[in-house]
């Protein structure tokens, strides 16, 4: 039998030879999720098997997204490996789409059948971080691609540097159509440690139906650097049609993104914490304008110096100090969230308001206050929108309070002479202490950190049972 996950349904699932591991796998049917290797983003253990299938209805097919890639080995992947198989709606038959490993996530998926088989398999040496995927279930004639990649051949998504490079890549030659538009001069791999990227025919203004990749890689041991010293996009509110993205490694999936930036404003210095940054140009067939033109450096990790209003990470990395011992990981080696155990804050005097978070309601508090000035957050429509992310913690039936605690931090409670109130150190450490296996099996880390929290069992100073 396999691990059933968290909003996953029971169906009859079809013989594999290998016994599937406690710590992973599920049958999936709900119309969209997301799923990881155990212990994502640390190393997946050895000598595991874990099983997906994805289930659609007949007549549905399922789009599926790798987000991030970090497996032992390279093609033809004789150690770990995750494959994915096409099935058809027996179970009984089916087809392998690909087989992965190494650092480079593949394009989008969009299979043919309703089912969709996602198999890990590791052994018993050297590891890696493992994987994150998306998955969708739509409509046949919904087949789409990232917004980066092209779409050809009924489904089949490339990545653009396959477009228009005199080969034929996709059946239905579509990816060697319009290649009048195309400019080769777009994107790239930079490896040098010092180097500069400018959109197309820049300073004149950009073509149309751009997308620019450019992959920057420099040693080990160094960060990375990105100066605009002149920027001219498309406008709009929300940056929907000319724009630049900047992410802090290889791939360009939700966790690693810096910044999404358009109009005449310079964007600010981005600093990426490890050795690599993605930066994307994308402009649409609508206005056009004079693009942009910047340059990145590398630097020693061990040179790197934060100003003084900044906090220094052990790894190097610069964060402000409103983010240290506020509870949450901001530097990826969680040494802003170190030796917390003495904070305290200070009440912040504002008015009571009553408490419109339906999943904060019927606790044992009602009024809350904003802005919450532990996480930033302004007021109760970004709480609701900031626990979203937390859906699956919230979701878990690990421990009776734990909705009493997350709301108590997102939502915290007001009194009347003053200020919000924290919840207790203790009520904390008992979510944490109940929900640890859980959320390992799951591969997620507890998201808080105790110590920030009184250690005090008196409701005047903390919120409790």
């Amino acid at each position: 039998m396999i691990q059933q996950n968290p909003n996953v349904s029971a169906v009859t699932a079809p013989t594999w030879t290998l016994t599937p591991s406690p710590l992973c796998g599920g049958i999936f049917r709900n119309p969209q999720g997301s799923f990881s290797s155990p212990r994502y983003p640390a190393q997946y253990p050895a000598n595991l098997v874990c099983v997906w299938w994805i289930v659609a209805e007949l007549g549905s097919v399922i789009q599926f997204k790798i987000d991030s890639l970090n497996i032992e080995g390279q093609s033809p992947c004789h150690f770990d490996r995750l494959d994915l198989h096409e099935e058809a709606g027996d179970g009984l038959h089916s087809h392998q789409i690909a087989r992965l490993c190494g650092n480079s996530a593949p394009p989008t998926v969009n299979t043919n059948t309703s089912r969709l088989k996602v198999s890990f398999v590791s052994d018993p040496s050297v590891g890696g971080r493992g994987f994150t995927a998306r998955y969708w279930i739509i409509a046949s004639s919904d087949k789409s691609c990232a917004w980066d990649e092209f779409l050809c051949d009924d489904g089949l998504c490339l990545f653009t540097s396959f477009n228009c490079n005199n080969f034929y890549d996709c059946l239905d030659r579509t990816d060697e159509v319009n290649c009048a538009y195309h400019h080769h001069d777009c994107g790239g791999i930079l490896t040098a440690l010092e180097g500069s990227l400018a959109t197309p025919k820049y300073p004149e203004q950009y073509p149309h139906r751009q997308v620019c990749v450019w992959h920057i890689s420099v040693p080990q041991g160094h960060i990375i650097q990105l100066l605009f010293h002149n920027f001219s996009l498309e406008a709009a509110a929300d940056c929907r049609y000319d724009f630049v993205e900047v992410h802090d490694r290889a791939s360009s999936s939700p966790s690693s993104f810096m910044g999404r930036y358009c109009g005449d404003s310079l964007p600010p210095t981005l600093t990426s914490p490890r050795h690599e940054m993605l930066v994307l140009f994308v402009a649409d067939e609508g206005e056009s304008d004079l693009g942009f033109f910047a340059t990145y450096h590398s630097v020693n990790r061990s040179e790197v110096t934060c100003s003084p209003h900044e906090f220094s990470c052990i790894n190097g990395q610069c964060e402000a100090m409103q983010w240290v011992c506020d509870g949450w990981n901001d530097c990826s080696d969680g040494s802003d969230e170190m030796n917390c155990s003495g904070v305290t804050h200070l009440p912040y005097e504002t008015d009571c308001e009553k408490v419109e978070v339906e999943m904060c309601q019927g606790l044992s508090y009602n009024e809350t206050s904003f802005p919450n000035i532990w996480l930033g957050i302004p007021d109760q429509r970004s709480a609701i929108s900031t626990l979203k992310d937390y859906k699956l913690l919230t979701e878990l039936v690990c421990y009776e309070n734990l909705r009493l605690l997350t709301c108590s931090i997102f939502v915290p409670k007001c009194i009347r002479d003053g200020g919000v109130v924290p919840p207790c150190q203790s009520l904390c450490q008992s979510a944490e202490k109940q929900c640890q296996h859980s959320l390992e099996s799951l591969g997620i880390m507890w998201p808080f950190n105790c110590n920030l929290f009184p250690d005090s069992d008196d409701p005047i100073e903390c919120v409790r049972p």
